[in-house]
Parts: structure tokens; C-alpha cells; sequence
């Protein structure tokens, strides 16, 4: 490690990296959440979301996954710790209250905080928690999801279902090639984000820590195919995989490192697409 890099990194040990938090969380909206559309898609079919499904959606970012559910006729409430993606949820779904205006299905919540901050005596309890956001490339993230469902589960009825989803094995993720530049960039730091290989049992492991049944599970591809490189960079950024590599560096060196490391997916008319695919786990509270 250079000596500037040191002291780049002491200078900001347990900093968040400086960023745009507005823009990083209206480019997930705009350009990235999509991705994984193909994910909602199968596990709402599969679990026949609908008018009788009370769903919290745990990080559940600027609520995209909360409108398909909420379309099809689900009660929904989303807990998220991003107040800027939150703002982005809340022009989805919450009405609109303007005169004539149409309603969006039924009434939806949207809180700031830990699924602690969604607890509603009033309400019916939930039957159905969706954590959607994957886990298995950043260190620590299976503990901070398991975190969250010891808040969550308690809020949900006995045999309801609890889906988590993560990445697929390394080999199926084109993009896998394109993670590894968070690492790269974050070692020799070993910061506690630091992209990491998805293991195969990522999902089964939070599952069972949190006292859950497991009920199934199942693959989707979810290909990532982006507009240009600069619309790849930026969605890719917007996932914070690569906050570690940005603390140690800076945006501007990463977004360079990650617009080399996807040429090779690039086509001659100037897209970009990776295939992938990602794992869910069907999960119930006993």
C-alpha cells in the first residue's frame, strides 16, 4: 500500500465515501432497480401475491418491488434506512393528492428506520416479508439482514412467508468480473463492505440463524444490460458495492477502473449487457 493511500484511508477510517447521495439514489431508481424486475416477477407469481398479502418489504430502496406488489392488489409497507431512496418510494406509491387523481391500488407505507418503526398494533400482521435487496458480495451484509428479520419476523404471522434473495454462484454472474474491481480497489483495507464471492449456502445460513423454516428456493436471471458504458458506471456505483474502493481511492478513480473492466461487455452498438443470475429462498416463521 502507497503511502498516500494510508493516509487517504486513515483520514476517513469509518467514513461514509463522499458522494451524491440524491443522484446515487435516483440513478438505483432510474437505472439499476430494474435489473432485477425479473426477481419480483417469479416470486410474486410463485407466491400469488394479491389482495389478501399483508407485505413488509425489508430495504426495500425506492419501491419498486412495493408498486408490482401493490398493483396486483397487496397491502404493502416498505422500511428502508435511505431517507433519499425513500423519497423516490414515496412518489410511487403514496398517492397522489392532487384533484381527480387516480389512486395507485391500495393504501401504502413507507418508513424511515428499522422494521421496529413499522410496527402497528391497529394493523393485521403481516404475511409476507421480503428482503430483496441480494446479499452475498459485501462482507457482513448476511449479519445486517439477519439484524433485520430478528426485528421483522416478530411483526409477521405464524407460517408466513419470508423471501430472501443473493447472488447466484460466480460462474452465472457476468458481472462477478466487474465486482471484483471493489475488491481489488478495497484491498489491502479488508473494509468491512468489501465485495466478497458469493457462497452457495449464503441464504439458508441467514434462514436459519433467524429461526425460520426453510419452505424452497429457485433461480432467475436477471441479465444487466445498460444503455452505454457512462449508464453502466452509474448504476453499478448505485448499488454501494463499491463504497469500499471509493474510500480508499476516490469515485472518480473507480468509475475508471469500471469502465475498463466492462469493456469486455460491451457490444458494437455501444450497450453494455451482463447475464446473471440471482437465488431466492422461501422461508417461513414458525
Amino acid at each position: 500500500m502507497t503511502p498516500t493511500l494510508v493516509r487517504h484511508h486513515l483520514s476517513h477510517a469509518g467514513s461514509p465515501p463522499r458522494v451524491n447521495l440524491g443522484a446515487r439514489a435516483r440513478d438505483w431508481s432510474e437505472i439499476q432497480e430494474r435489473m432485477l424486475v425479473p426477481l419480483y416477477e417469479t416470486v410474486h407469481e410463485r407466491l400469488e401475491v394479491g389482495p389478501a398479502t399483508r407485505l413488509l418489504g425489508l430495504r426495500c430502496g425506492s419501491g419498486l418491488a412495493l408498486l408490482m406488489a401493490a398493483t396486483r392488489g397487496a397491502a404493502v409497507t416498505g422500511v428502508d434506512s435511505s431517507p433519499e431512496r425513500l423519497a423516490l418510494a414515496r412518489e410511487r406509491l403514496l398517492p397522489d393528492p392532487a384533484p381527480g387523481a387516480r389512486a395507485r391500488g391500495r393504501a401504502a407505507r413507507i418508513v424511515e428506520g428499522t422494521p421496529r418503526d413499522a410496527a402497528d398494533a391497529q394493523a393485521p400482521a403481516y404475511n409476507l416479508i421480503t428482503a430483496f435487496d441480494p446479499i452475498g458480495c459485501r462482507a457482513g451484509d448476511a449479519g445486517r439482514l439477519g439484524e433485520l428479520l430478528a426485528e421483522a419476523t416478530p411483526l409477521a404471522e405464524r407460517g408466513a412467508a419470508v423471501v430472501l434473495a443473493g447472488w447466484g454462484p460466480p460462474e452465472r454472474c457476468a458481472t462477478s468480473s466487474v465486482l471484483r474491481v471493489a475488491a481489488r480497489l478495497a484491498d489491502p483495507l479488508r473494509s468491512a463492505g468489501s465485495w466478497r464471492p458469493a457462497r452457495r449456502d449464503d441464504l439458508e445460513e441467514v434462514a436459519q440463524r433467524a429461526g425460520l423454516g426453510i419452505d424452497g428456493s429457485g433461480r432467475v436471471s436477471c441479465p444487466f444490460g445498460y444503455a452505454d458504458v457512462d449508464s453502466a458506471v452509474r448504476g453499478l456505483l448505485s448499488t454501494g458495492l463499491f463504497d469500499a474502493g471509493i474510500l480508499a481511492t476516490d469515485e472518480e478513480q473507480v468509475g475508471k477502473e469500471l469502465a475498463e473492466a466492462l469493456h469486455p461487455h460491451r457490444r458494437a452498438d455501444g450497450t453494455v449487457w451482463m447475464p446473471n443470475v440471482f437465488r431466492y429462498l422461501i422461508a417461513r416463521v414458525r
